[in-house]
C-alpha cells in the first residue's frame, strides 16, 4: 500500500487493520508517546482547495510521527504563474519531498500524480470523487459508537450527488457491513439506485425510521448544487436535521457530519452540539486515522 488514492477496493481486513492502527496512534498521542517512525520522511500538504480540519489534522499526524512536513502555499507558488500540477509535483519530488497529501479540485489528480512521478500520494479529497481518510475517521467513529457495522443501518441525508465523503463513505461502510440509505432532493440522490447495496430514500422521514446513524452533508454550493433546490430555506425546512426529527431514528442513534457545518441549512445548532453529535470526535479522530495511514503507506507498520 505505497498510496491512498481510494477505500474502494480494499479488502475488509486492511481496513480494519487501519482502524486498529488508529486507535494505537490515538493511545500513543495522548500518552504523549508517539513514536518517531516516519523520520526519515518529508510529507507535503498540497491543498489546491480551502481545508481546515483535513490540512490541519496531516500535518499534525506527519510531525506526531517525526516526519519533516512542508505546507504548499498554493496562492504564493508557482502555480500561480502557470505551472502544472504534475511540474509542481516533480519539483517536490526533486528536492526531498517523499510524500504528497494532496486536495485537489479535479477529479482523478491524485493518480495522475502516482503515475508520473516516484512520489507517495495520499488523497485528501479530489473534486466530488473521494475523501478516502474522512470515510476511515467516520468508520472509526462509527464503530466505537455501535459496536460494529455489521447490519447497521446508516443514513447519508443531503448533497450526496456532489459528495465525495457520501462516496467514500458508501464504498467503506459497506465493505464493514452497514446496510445504506441516501436521502435527498432527486438531484441530490441521481443515480444512486443503481448503486449495490444503496437504498435511496424520498422523505426525510422515510430516511430516519429505523436508522441506527445518521449522516448530513452540507449543500456544496461551489459545486453547483445550487441548482439542484428551489432555495437553501426550502432545503432547510425539507431536509434540515433537528432532535425532533432525530426522533424517527433508533434510540441514542448517532448523528455525524463531516464538516464544515452550516447550522441552520443541514442541522440545526441544537442537533449539531446536542447529545446524539459526534461531530467533535470525528474530528478528533481525523490526526490518528491520519497517522495511520501515514505510517501504512510509508511502510512504517506491517
Amino acid at each position: 500500500m505505497t498510496h491512498l488514492l481510494d477505500v474502494d477496493g480494499i479488502p475488509r481486513p486492511q481496513v480494519e487493520r487501519l482502524l486498529e492502527l488508529a486507535v494505537e496512534m490515538r493511545e500513543a498521542r495522548a500518552a504523549r508517546r508517539s513514536p518517531d517512525l516516519l523520520e526519515r520522511e518529508t510529507i507535503a500538504t498540497c491543498f489546491y482547495e480551502a481545508s481546515t480540519r483535513t490540512r490541519v489534522s496531516f500535518e499534525l499526524a506527519a510531525k506526531a510521527l517525526g516526519a519533516t512536513t512542508v505546507d504548499l502555499a498554493i496562492a504564493g507558488s508557482s502555480v500561480g504563474k502557470g505551472e502544472s500540477l504534475v511540474d509542481t509535483m516533480r519539483t517536490l519530488e526533486r528536492t526531498g519531498v517523499t510524500v504528497a497529501v494532496l486536495r485537489h479540485g479535479s477529479a482523478g489528480a491524485p493518480w495522475l500524480v502516482a503515475r508520473e512521478t516516484g512520489l507517495r500520494v495520499v488523497n485528501a479529497g479530489d473534486g466530488a470523487h473521494a475523501h478516502p481518510t474522512q470515510a476511515l475517521l467516520d468508520a472509526l467513529t462509527l464503530r466505537e459508537a455501535l459496536g460494529t457495522l455489521d447490519g447497521a443501518r446508516v443514513v447519508i441525508v443531503g448533497d450526496v450527488a456532489h459528495s465525495r465523503v457520501a462516496r467514500s463513505n458508501l464504498h467503506l461502510l459497506g465493505t464493514l457491513g452497514a446496510r445504506l440509505r441516501v436521502a435527498g432532493p432527486p438531484a441530490f440522490v441521481a443515480g444512486f439506485d443503481a448503486w449495490p447495496g444503496v437504498e435511496v430514500a424520498t422523505t426525510l422521514d422515510g430516511a430516519l425510521d429505523g436508522a441506527d446513524a445518521v449522516m448530513t452533508l452540507r449543500v456544496q454550493l461551489e459545486r453547483d448544487a445550487g441548482s439542484g433546490i428551489s432555495s437553501v430555506a426550502d432545503y432547510a425546512r425539507a431536509w434540515g436535521i433537528t432532535p425532533e426529527r432525530l426522533e424517527r431514528a433508533r434510540p441514542g442513534a448517532p448523528l455525524l457530519h463531516p464538516g464544515p457545518t452550516n447550522e441552520g441549512v443541514e442541522l440545526s445548532a441544537e442537533a449539531a452540539n446536542g447529545p446524539r453529535s459526534l461531530i467533535g470526535r470525528q474530528v478528533e479522530n481525523g490526526v490518528p486515522v491520519r497517522m495511520a495511514v501515514l505510517a501504512t503507506v510509508c511502510g512504517a507498520v506491517a
